[in-house]
């Protein structure tokens, strides 16, 4: 049979030798989807990043942080206990006999409240980079997971800040239960920004 009687037996329709591999190559691929347990990890990553806001907010508002025998420190006042009168406050850290506390304090509280500012921020932009899927969503995750780190920092600096001013007045057991929620949730946002920032570099884009 000649090669115009097989070109015939096949037809106009039939395709050429050779062209599937072809248009399977150049043909549209489908983008890659997120996985159930990469939308589980970040959903996980907002919902303890929102539960460090919210208890380092409860223990700066409170700000009782440290009980040294009848004394009782914290970022907004100082404390005395006695028998005849309870507990007397004043916000005039100077009267606490300690030297640099009153001015020292100003930095620790103003560390403290920056890093639940700017751990709102990033959280913020977690949120938003979950709703609105556009092509910036992942840089949006990766500042809000920097947002988080820059929060670890300026909450770890403030307790710092606090433990070295109190240093001589501090034991291990006169801390607060307040005082340990704000360590908590400086460890939370360390945890949750590197975990964030893990989870976008693995991951690839999402169509």
């Amino acid at each position: 049979m000649t090669a115009v009687g097989v070109q015939v037996a096949r037809g106009p329709w039939a395709p050429a030798r050779g062209s599937c591999p072809v248009q399977r190559l150049w043909g549209p691929q489908r983008k890659p989807r997120r996985s159930f347990f990469e939308a589980f990890i970040r959903t996980l990553i907002i919902t303890c990043a929102t539960l460090a806001v919210v208890i380092s907010s409860v223990s700066i508002c409170d700000g009782r942080w440290l009980l040294a025998e009848d004394r009782l420190f914290g970022l907004w006042h100082f404390c005395t206990a006695t028998n005849q009168t309870g507990l007397h406050c004043l916000r005039d850290l100077s009267q606490s006999q300690v030297p640099g506390l009153a001015v020292g304090m100003i930095l620790a509280r103003s560390m403290a409240t920056l890093a639940v500012v700017a751990a709102i921020f990033g959280l913020e932009m977690l949120m938003v980079s979950q709703v609105c899927k556009d092509r910036h969503a992942r840089s949006r995750w990766a500042v809000g997971s920097r947002l988080l780190l820059a929060a670890f920092v300026l909450s770890g600096g403030g307790l710092l800040t606090f433990v070295n001013l109190l240093r001589n007045q501090a034991t291990f057991i006169g801390f607060t239960l307040t005082f340990w929620c704000e360590f908590t949730a400086s460890f939370l946002f360390f945890l949750n920004g590197i975990s964030g920032l893990h989870v976008n570099s693995i991951t690839q884009p999402w169509g």
